[in-house]
């Protein structure tokens, strides 16, 4: 798409010293979780984590899948458990899932565990970190594991700041991390698809620009959900702007002249989609080549 391309070199002193910690706590750690967003289950992966830690085992945690294709989700799981990591899907919004992540857990540090035993060791916690990029849901998922507000969430990226352990029962500790995103974004593709979820903040580009990337990708992901909200398809104007424009004026949303306003319109629709307004959206597939153009 020709309207603009991302530049996002994003990555702040605190996510450098994020980097540093994690790297100096690995050695007292014996499972990595990994908190994606289902949305986007390729593009929410932080791989510069994957050379940090592929010495320890890797539980994947599917988030919002509230919001996410079922079906893709299925895919986007069963593709993942084939490469070896383990796979759990939940809603730590409204907790639904979240309960299948200890017995996940228990089982790829079965080995562990059976080693401590051995060791007269048994009364050992384990320790599990936490990570994934910022404005996950990686708190809200702790929080509801833990049962208590032991992380603090707030809608927007970069809340966390300090490591925290967290007990959650005899066996097992979480180690809490602030989210980190890689340390530059080459890829217009996965900076467009972390911005259209808010792991970006919404500040990294103009929000009309932001919305004709989204409106054309969701164009091709629910064509059928777009239209039934905004009363337009991908073949009825020339470009993404030009698109989000008529969206406007089909919504009622107009300037002075009788044009459309798409700076509301374009405020609305990252909102609907965010808040699933526009029904269950997963936003790429297995084997899609992330620096392919949005």
């Amino acid at each position: 798409m020709e309207e603009h391309k991302m530049n996002i070199n994003w990555y702040p002193g605190h996510m450098a010293k994020t980097r540093r910690e994690m790297a100096d706590r690995l050695s007292s750690v014996d499972l990595v979780a990994e908190i994606l967003d289902a949305r986007i289950p390729g593009a929410s992966r932080n791989r510069m984590l994957d050379e940090l830690t592929r010495e320890k085992p890797r539980l994947l945690v599917l988030n919002r899948t509230d919001l996410a294709s079922p079906a893709l989700t299925r895919v986007w799981r069963e593709e993942y458990r084939k490469r070896g990591f383990g796979v759990v899907e939940c809603d730590a919004k409204s907790g639904a899932g979240v309960n299948q992540f200890l017995p996940a857990a228990r089982r790829m540090l079965e080995e562990k565990y059976r080693k401590l035993q051995e060791k007269g060791q048994a009364g050992r916690k384990l320790t599990c970190m936490v990570i994934g990029i910022p404005n996950v849901g990686k708190s809200s998922f702790i929080n509801k594991l833990a049962g208590r507000k032991a992380a603090k969430t707030e809608d927007r990226p970069g809340v966390t700041r300090d490591m925290k352990l967290i007990p959650l029962d005899a066996g097992l500790s979480l180690l809490d991390t602030p989210g980190m995103l890689m340390p530059k974004i080459e890829s217009d593709r996965q900076g467009f698809l972390l911005a259209f979820t808010g792991a970006l903040r919404d500040d990294v580009m103009d929000v009309e620009t932001l919305a004709s990337h989204l409106i054309l990708t969701l164009a091709d992901a629910i064509p059928e959900g777009l239209f039934a909200r905004y009363k337009v398809r991908k073949g009825d104007a020339g470009t993404g702007y030009d698109l989000l424009e008529l969206a406007a004026r089909k919504r009622g949303f107009l300037i002075s002249g009788g044009e459309g306003d798409t700076e509301r319109a374009a405020r609305i629709l990252l909102d609907e989609f965010r808040g699933g307004k526009l029904g269950r959206v997963t936003l790429e597939k297995p084997g899609e080549d992330l620096d392919e153009e949005i």
